[in-house]
């Protein structure tokens, strides 16, 4: 029988260091010590990589709940401006008086006062606010909104905790991927934004879910993701074609019943009782104007047109609809069956760069399928840093047309270049995770012979349905493990050492 300490070396040896396969991993390593040693061993009584991930992440959070001590301390209630110059806005002290919390008023059935007639955020969203809000205790209106702030602060810390552990668990052999969530200086200058991480949270407990082929579980996560937020519907797309291939069907129609189960239980009570507060997130959404950080922005300034909303919302759609439909083809001929986080962040990267809209906080949505999908540090600080120089251009350009006369921060033209820089970036990404799905061979989650650490049911299962040339020639797709021995893909579906 094994001792503990031989199999806890065995387990070290399992789990995948980026220091040892990724250059800009080795080279940032250098400024805590160099490589991990066997302070990172796994089940010893030292720190997990699981847990240091965490701490890294609550860290990080900490400091971007620093990075707001301006606002915090005066510049929410002291005109528009500062909040900008200092980019530390954040809607939840606003929203707290106008949303008519502070008044006692429920959310979806209380009318509230002003042009916003209803909250306009899903449900779940308005419970974890709602609740933040019975937490905050009395006093002066700007005492209050501070203390809202932290209260909400507070829950989504927790719902950061639970994202670096989730995504540092998704992928068995890869808990350290979990470092590039954590690290995320975008996540950290935006977690206190808006109540996003909510969402982010029930996804990635799902996605982990689906690894652990629980799809009943997936669904219902997915269920709650979306009552919270719409995006996490769509990844019930990637779950379908995939299942397709796989002719895993059970486990599709499984998370799918479960997910339209889990959103019905949340948001029929407010059907029932308070339809016109219920549906103002979807009229609020429909009836939207081009709004900031889209390249529909960029056409209308740059023009100086205005384009209809009903325009905006077909053409989106139909945009969303098509790439998502390519999306399905590319799966479907691929050489090899993508992997599932692939996928999914394909699917919310498309979302996001077709919307109308591009609140800096949206950027949360895709940081954990980042890396999952593409753990690579060179890619994802890349794309990070196009982020984190939209951060600052959306603050600076609000500065300015806050400013007057005096023309103090970023002009229209600055503006536009950083929303360029963020579509750039993002669709960098795009291009090199696509790029992996045509050549397995550069996927650095595949180097090992892995099939798909996050697929669950679909981890090494045969495919039963394939399109164009994945159907007339199957695949042998060579790559190194990290031991150095080269591993052939075949048809089966399961690695085989030469």
């Amino acid at each position: 029988m094994p001792s503990a300490e031989d199999t806890s070396v065995q387990q070290e040896r399992s789990v995948v260091r980026p220091t040892r396969e990724d250059e800009v991993a080795a080279a940032g390593s250098e400024l805590i010590g160099g490589r991990s040693g066997r302070w990172s061993r796994l089940g010893s009584t030292a720190l997990t990589p699981v847990g240091a991930v965490a701490l890294v992440a609550l860290g990080m959070f900490a400091l971007g709940m620093v990075q707001k001590l301006p606002c915090y301390n005066w510049a929410w209630f002291q005109g528009a401006g500062s909040q900008y110059t200092h980019a530390c806005y954040s809607d939840i002290p606003h929203l707290y008086a106008g949303r008519g919390f502070s008044d006692g008023l429920v959310p979806y059935f209380d009318r509230l006062p002003g042009d916003m007639q209803y909250l306009e955020y899903p449900v779940l969203t308005g419970v974890f606010m709602q609740i933040a809000s019975w937490l905050t205790p009395g006093g002066s209106i700007q005492h209050q909104e501070q203390v809202y702030w932290l209260v909400n602060a507070g829950m989504l810390m927790i719902c950061t905790a639970i994202i670096a552990v989730c995504v540092a668990r998704t992928h068995r052999r890869r808990p350290w991927d979990g470092l590039l969530v954590a690290l995320a200086p975008a996540f950290a200058l935006t977690a206190t934004i808006n109540w996003d991480l909510l969402a982010v949270a029930l996804t990635a407990a799902a996605m982990l879910m689906w690894s652990r082929s629980r799809p009943l579980a997936f669904g219902i996560l997915i269920g709650l993701a979306t009552a919270a937020k719409l995006y996490p519907v769509l990844l019930l797309g990637p779950a379908f074609v995939l299942c397709w291939r796989a002719a895993k069907w059970r486990a599709f129609w499984v998370a799918t019943l479960g997910a339209a189960a889990s959103w019905l239980v949340v948001n029929l009570p407010v059907m029932v009782f308070a339809p016109e507060g219920w549906k103002k997130f979807y009229t609020f959404s429909e009836e939207r104007s081009i709004d900031f950080g889209s390249f529909w922005l960029i056409i209308t300034q740059r023009t100086g047109e205005s384009i209809d909303v009903s325009t905006v919302n077909t053409v989106s759609t139909l945009a969303t609809v098509g790439l998502c439909a390519a999306i399905g083809a590319l799966t479907l001929t691929a050489p090899r069956r993508p992997r599932f986080a692939q996928l999914a962040f394909l699917v919310v990267a498309v979302f996001i760069l077709v919307n109308k809209v591009y609140s800096p906080q949206y950027v949360l949505w895709l940081i954990p399928l980042a890396a999952l999908a593409r753990p690579r540090w060179r890619d994802f600080l890349i794309w990070q840093a196009c982020e984190v120089m939209y951060f600052l251009g959306i603050w600076m350009y609000l500065a300015y047309t806050t400013s007057g006369d005096k023309h103090q921060g970023l002009p229209t033209e600055g503006y536009q270049l950083a929303i360029a820089l963020h579509l750039l970036g993002t669709l960098y990404l795009c291009a090199v995770v696509v790029r992996d799905i045509l050549m397995p061979e550069r996927d650095g989650v595949r180097r090992d012979g892995s099939d798909d650490p996050s697929g669950g049911v679909l981890d090494g299962a045969p495919d039963a349905f394939v399109l164009g040339r994945a159907a007339a020639r199957p695949p042998r797709h060579a790559a190194l493990t990290v031991e150095g021995p080269r591993v052939e893909w075949g048809a089966g579906g399961s690695p085989a050492a030469d």
